[in-house]
């Protein structure tokens, strides 16, 4: 039909708009391809631990619910939410000796990985898991937590939470303490014979028995694992009562790089971040190259071909992913071997 024949639908757009209406065919986003992935970002522990210890002056956690620096990639779209990726939202935290961290809950999943210092304890419904460098604690949804610090030096870890994608559901809720109703749970110790548990209706949690994973255990089972998909060693951070992830929605693994280890090129639709808990290295993220020493922490947004390699000795990386989401969803999609892009 020529332009000349066409009809004059003004009328029919206008009352198509009073009713809330859109035809799609007009919209110039409905059928485009998919965008191109996020680039890769980095966060040098050397650029940015200063920076943390000056957090120290100006906030303190009587005052503040916690002393929180936000790691949030310079993407303009990811500015205004604050959030280090799509689904996921990564930050430090501090505690000195001698501070506590009072007592909330919230529907967020939530975890801490010990970068620097001990003695501190997080108290997740009423059970006390002790924070040692590389130690893993989870807080998972509707878990009365707080942080105690009798220690000697300050304590720092990095926290990981599933905040934008509760707040893109609808689902974002907080309580704060006094701590009220608490379950009742289990020693860590009743979970200590590999391959035996105890019969107990934990099961219908959505969430492990299990809050603290020490960094000696974790370390020993990734030595000795053998190679997965990639070619990395990679061992998940599990509940022991399902085998599957430690809580709903948040994925946890510790990978080790042999030395001058180069892994299969990987691409993924979940997204992850990374801390580097030994060695040093570099991964390949889409067209930009990340060179990482311990402690640096830096994100895989998804759709990106991955490939990482150890620089000398042995490497291990502490990850967290929102793959458990996109499985759940029946969105995960991954891929290993030879992959362009």
């Amino acid at each position: 039909m020529s332009a000349a024949a066409r009809p004059d639908i003004s009328e029919v757009r206008k009352a198509w708009k009073e009713a809330n209406l859109a035809p799609l065919w007009e919209n110039a986003r409905a059928h485009r391809p998919a965008p191109l992935p996020d680039a890769a970002y980095l966060w040098s522990w050397a650029k940015i631990r200063p920076l943390i210890s000056a957090a120290i002056a100006v906030a303190s956690p009587e005052v503040v619910e916690r002393r929180v620096l936000q790691l949030v990639p310079p993407i303009a779209e990811h500015q205004g939410e604050q959030q280090t990726s799509r689904t996921l939202s990564a930050n430090i935290q501090i505690l000195l000796p001698g501070e506590k961290a009072r007592p909330h809950r919230h529907t967020m999943n939530a975890l801490r990985f010990v970068l620097e210092g001990s003695g501190a304890t997080t108290i997740v419904d009423g059970k006390a898991c002790p924070m040692e460098e590389g130690d893993l604690i989870l807080t998972p949804s509707w878990t009365w937590h707080e942080h105690i610090h009798e220690g000697a030096e300050p304590i720092v870890w990095l926290d990981a939470l599933d905040v934008p994608f509760q707040r893109y559901m609808g689902t974002g809720a907080f309580e704060p303490g006094p701590a009220a109703d608490i379950p009742e749970t289990i020693a860590d110790a009743a979970f200590a014979v590999a391959n035996v548990v105890p019969d107990t209706d934990y099961t219908t949690k959505d969430y492990s028995p299990v809050f603290r994973y020490p960094y000696a255990t974790a370390a020993a089972a990734v030595a000795i694992a053998p190679p997965a998909r990639d070619g990395s060693r990679r061992v998940r951070y599990v509940n022991p009562l399902t085998g599957g992830s430690g809580m709903a929605m948040m994925d946890c693994f510790l990978v080790q790089l042999d030395a001058g280890a180069v892994t299969l090129p990987f691409r993924t639709t979940a997204n992850s971040v990374c801390c580097v808990v030994e060695g040093s290295g570099e991964s390949q993220v889409g067209d930009d190259t990340i060179r990482w020493n311990k402690h640096d922490i830096f994100t895989l947004p998804q759709g990106n071909r991955i490939v990482h390699k150890s620089s000398g000795g042995t490497a291990r990386l502490f990850q967290v992913s929102d793959r458990d989401v996109y499985a759940r969803l029946g969105l995960l999609k991954e891929e290993y071997g030879n992959i362009s892009g």
